[in-house]
């Protein structure tokens, strides 16, 4: 099929579609561990590379490459290879891409369990890590060094939401010879798209609003040929291999990605300037409103402010689980991405295990929640939230 010149809508549901000798409309689900081949020379053949086609689900499934061949097609990229989950992304990146000795700069707003991995797992093997504001592109410059050979940065970053000049920091990268990576896990290709601002590697936990109803893990790296040929051979190494059922949940989640983030992030709007507005929230985090620090950088990175709102209250973790306790509507949990609206405390979840000065340089309060606005609603969200915030 020829993929040229259509919408994106019309890619999440089409491109990458396989069909086996039966012409099933739906992409078939190939549950197996290995393929069989005609003769020895064609298992010679696909072993070397010489003839395309499936070999073992290790690394060669056909609805993992459905999926990871609709998501290129999504943002844009020439290669995605899939992996079990977001942060099996993360680490064969750096596997794939680095070696011992190297040096990589990182916004300090990331993910808590980034934030281990760069830090104590990497750092046992030499990968040297150095955190830096994610909104100062002067001090992405001050921290390269001689080895340094990527940036990672999350844009909008978890939990607060700041979002980072793609541009700058892809021109400081290049212009030290690094490499920009961008985990898009809040924006996804719906409304953001890394590489055409100059990153060199997109990133996603699929587990979020890819697959959008919090059924499966998965996780994605997507960038250039070359670049994602060091990744790939990483995960046919060593096997953080997105399963088959995964991939074809994912295929399904592509599909409605586009309506859905448009109606996160219209809830999320109307949530956010709710909160905005009431007289026990202190301050209120969310890209699309005018309040928000980078709110100008942000609209013109981002089609829309996506689905993550979070909002500080002054109370402190009293506070903060008072209201995460009286919700009856919300889901209590960490993940985000999802249908159903969650809220979490990240200080005592997400980034639990950052220490206080780490998760205070990050700007991660005590009092701080972070909403990840489902398809719920609006106003049975703020419902919700109005039992909590009344009893503080």
């Amino acid at each position: 099929m020829n993929l040229d010149g259509l919408h994106p809508d019309t890619l999440a549901v089409r491109a990458g579609t396989q069909r086996s000798q039966f012409q099933e409309h739906s992409e078939a689900m190939y549950l197996t561990s290995s393929f069989v081949f005609g003769s020895a020379a064609e298992a010679a053949a696909r072993f070397s590379g010489a003839e395309p086609g499936p070999i073992y689900a290790r690394f060669t499934n056909p609805g993992v490459s459905m999926f990871e061949e609709r998501l290129a097609a999504l943002e844009g990229a020439e290669r995605c290879v899939a992996f079990a989950s977001g942060m099996a992304a993360i680490l064969a990146t750096v596997m794939g891409l680095m070696r011992a000795g190297e040096h990589i700069v990182a916004s300090r707003s990331i993910f808590g369990s980034t934030v281990q991995l760069f830090q104590n797992i990497l750092g046992r093997f030499g990968v040297e890590t150095t955190f830096v504001s994610p909104t100062d592109p002067d001090e992405w410059r001050a921290a390269v060094k001689p080895t340094t050979r990527l940036f990672f940065v999350e844009s909008p970053s978890n939990p607060l939401t700041e979002v980072s000049d793609i541009r700058a920091l892809a021109d400081i990268a290049h212009d030290v010879g690094a490499w920009l990576a961008v985990d898009n896990c809040f924006c996804t290709p719906a409304l953001q798209h890394p590489l055409q601002l100059g990153a060199d590697i997109v990133i996603h936990s699929a587990t979020k609003y890819l697959d959008g109803q919090g059924r499966v893990l998965g996780g994605a790296v997507l960038g250039n040929k070359v670049l994602m040929e060091g990744v790939y051979t990483f995960l046919r190494t060593a096997g953080p291999t997105l399963s088959a059922f995964n991939a074809w949940v994912l295929l399904k989640g592509l599909e409605t990605l586009s309506l859905r983030m448009q109606a996160h992030s219209a809830h999320a709007l109307e949530l956010a300037t709710w909160l905005e507005a009431h007289p026990k929230v202190e301050r209120v985090l969310y890209p699309g409103l005018p309040s928000h620090p980078q709110h100008a950088l942000a609209m013109r990175q981002q089609s829309t402010g996506g689905g993550i709102v979070a909002f500080e209250l002054a109370g402190g973790k009293g506070a903060a689980w008072k209201v995460i306790d009286a919700t009856q509507v919300m889901s209590i949990t960490a993940n985000l991405g999802d249908t159903r609206t969650t809220i979490t405390h990240p200080a005592s979840t997400t980034h639990s295990r950052l220490t206080p000065e780490q998760r205070a340089s990050a700007g991660i309060g005590d009092g701080l929640i972070r909403i990840a606005v489902g398809l719920e609603h609006p106003a049975d969200l703020m419902t919700d939230l109005e039992r909590g915030l009344s009893r503080i």
